[in-house]
């Protein structure tokens, strides 16, 4: 069997890993589920399968009526499997839309260097990290709503559930859900354990609404995540 090295399909190969590479460091630094292995290696793939659309097609050309194309499209949808992973629930927060939609750019990215369209693919790969970098903070600063956890123990919960609720509502914090566990659960009888899923719409501080509720008569603990 002869093997014959081309040097330039070596150097788009190159590439797409230092392209995805710089996307994936930025997610690597962000502890984002989908970081620096993977999306080099999605770029990689992405770039592999654009070549291999290419070759194939220089093979069949003028014998029929082949789409180099369609292949190649197959990594735009099927990336769409590895990007469903990368998202969770996690309480009331859906994470991870953003590292699957930077999971579906990269795969263009590799597309682009495998087609040889080495300026878009570089470019791309700009936009992207300054989109990750620049928005993120920007998004920080502008969110007005946040979203947290709140675990109580309280004693006497048919009277301190109000309470609770209008020293949140003083703060304008919304109570999105609340859980109440059997007090027999807990090591002392006549307890219940409430969590609570909240929006500080001000984004008051916490060690506030931790003061005010442990001023409540009944609050025996509380705590924030």
């Amino acid at each position: 069997m002869d093997f014959e090295f081309d040097l330039v399909l070596l150097a788009r190969l190159a590439m797409s890993c230092i392209l995805g590479g710089i996307i994936g460091f930025e997610r690597e630094s962000k502890n984002k589920s989908a970081g620096l292995r993977t999306n080099v290696l999605v770029c990689l793939g992405s770039c592999l399968i654009m070549i291999l659309s290419q070759d194939i097609y220089g093979d069949v050309e003028g014998k029929t009526n082949a789409d180099p194309a369609r292949l190649a499209a197959q990594v735009v949808s099927g990336i769409g499997f590895l990007g469903a992973g990368a998202i969770m629930k996690e309480g009331l927060n859906v994470t991870g839309l953003t590292t699957a939609a930077c999971l579906w750019v990269v795969a263009g990215v590799g597309l682009a260097v495998g087609a040889g369209n080495y300026t878009e693919a570089i470019a791309t790969t700009v936009f992207v990290f300054i989109v990750l970098e620049v928005l993120a903070k920007m998004d920080s600063f502008l969110s007005i709503d946040k979203h947290i956890s709140a675990k109580l123990i309280i004693k006497n919960e048919q009277n301190t559930l109000p309470q609770v609720y209008n020293s949140l509502k003083h703060h304008d914090v919304k109570i999105k859900t609340a859980k109440i566990k059997e007090p027999d659960s807990l090591e002392e009888k006549g307890q219940a354990l409430v969590l609570l899923d909240l929006i500080n719409t001000k984004n008051v501080n916490e060690s506030i609404l931790v003061s005010d509720l442990y001023a409540l008569d009944d609050v025996v603990s509380v705590e924030f995540d």
